[in-house]
Formats: C-alpha cells, structure tokens, sequence
C-alpha cells in the first residue's frame, strides 16, 4: 500500500475540486500545469450555521474514495488517492503544503478540514489550531494532524441537518476520514443586507437573504503541492530554498 501521497498537479487537477459562488454546485478548479488555483466569490456553506461551528468557504477538495459521478470525474479529472487506496488512517500524519495567494481574509483562516462517516453521521473536524499562511511569493508549510482536541474546531451542525451532520471522536475521524478532507476558509462573517424576520442562522445565508459580500474572505489561493506522510513514514524531506519553474517560467 503507498504511504505518502503526493499531488503536484502537473497533470490535471488530481481528483481535486471546488465550489465558485452559491447555489452552483461542484465547481472545477482553475488549472494550469503544476498548479490550481481558488477565487472568489466563494460558496457560504451554511451547513454548520449555529449552533454548529458556524459558516465556511469550500477552497480545495478531495474525495477520498469512490464511486464517482460522471460528472465529479469530468470536474475534478483522475483521483490517484481513492485509485492508489491511500490509507484513510491520519493520525498523526503530516501534510506539507505549497500555497501562495492574495486573499483579504476579513477574520477568517485557511485551514484543513476533514471529515469521516460512521453510519448514518458525518463529522467534520477543522484543524483551527494550525492555520495556514496566505502569501504572494510561495510558501511550503507543515501541519501535523494530532489528535488533540485542543487544535481542532468540530463543525457541528445547523438545526435541520443534525441527522447527517453531527459531533463524532475526533479520534474516531481521524482514524478513519472516509469522506474527503478540504482546505477552508473559516470562520465567516455573515451579516443580513436588510432586516429580516427571525433568527438568520434558521435560514440559509446568500441564498434565503442577501448578505454583504464586503465582509466575507476575497481573493485567490493557488496550490503547487499537496503532500501526506501517514504514520510510520518519515515526512517528506525538507525543502528550504526549493524552486520550482512553472509552465510560464515564474518560479
């Protein structure tokens, strides 16, 4: 069974994906050899709306096991980690990370999330306590997934959702995160445009009302790299200074 996982994106998306605005659904990310990049405006996932964690931006995600759609593969391309069955197992595991950007985060964090079904429940966990930079010039960074409890947000749910989406172990996830893993921005600020009726967090932000846009995240994330270690394996090797030449010539 491989151990590490590595996506440099040079030859497609590698099974990843995203979500562009509201209301449209799994999007594709934009994808030039060797990169993929995220840009506003982003989905308001109001699933974890309180008294769930709150509210989100879906970046950059991977399913980690099939079947796929028809159209999931036409989005995300071919999807070496649910193909090559890398463990599901991230305890302790490292993920390194190449990322630049420009984003005016307005309070929100770029974070990992991921997520693990046990019968009927969902249970996503954010790794709030190792946030990730968001740079101009590219950076290549380690987050370790410990099982400690004090690094992580659980998501929760919003109040109708409570059956699919709910508080699990963190323990029990990370042994097993059999659904996918994200990178999200998080938290949000949700504000109405114009009164409403009622407490907000019932209904469904930027879809049932308006909300100002000038306080949500804005901007664009580009991945280079995405690597995992799982536990047992040394992490990938140190980098410092590595420069890699892109397609157009910029390092």
């Amino acid at each position: 069974m491989p151990r590490i996982y590595r996506e440099t994106f040079d030859h497609g998306p590698g099974g990843w994906w995203g979500f562009a605005g509201n209301h449209l659904g799994l999007q594709p990310l934009a994808w030039r050899r060797g990169t993929v990049t995220t840009r506003s405006p982003w989905w308001i996932d109001y699933n974890h709306a309180p008294p769930g964690a709150g509210y989100l931006h879906m970046l950059a995600c991977l399913n980690v096991r099939g079947p796929f759609s028809d159209h999931h593969r036409e989005v995300a391309g071919r999807n070496t980690f649910a193909e090559d069955a890398y463990p599901l197992d991230f305890q302790d595991a490292c993920l390194r990370v190449r990322v630049r950007g420009e984003v005016r985060l307005r309070g929100a964090q770029l974070v990992l999330l991921v997520q693990g079904r046990q019968g009927a429940l969902i249970s996503g966990w954010l790794l709030t306590g190792q946030p990730l930079a968001v740079t101009p010039r590219w950076s290549e960074q380690d987050i370790t997934l410990t099982p400690d409890p004090a690094q992580w947000t659980c998501l929760g749910s919003r109040h109708d959702r409570a059956d699919y989406y709910g508080r699990l172990p963190l323990a029990t996830i990370l042994r097993d995160v059999n659904v996918n893993l994200m990178f999200v921005l998080f938290p949000l600020t949700v504000t109405p445009m114009g009164p409403l009726r009622g407490d907000p967090h019932r209904l469904r932000a930027g879809r049932d009302y308006p909300v100002w846009t000038s306080d949500l995240p804005e901007g664009y994330v580009e991945f280079d790299t995405v690597e995992i270690a799982f536990r047992g394996d040394d992490p990938p090797p140190a980098r410092a200074g590595r420069t890699r030449r892109r397609a157009d010539g910029r390092a």
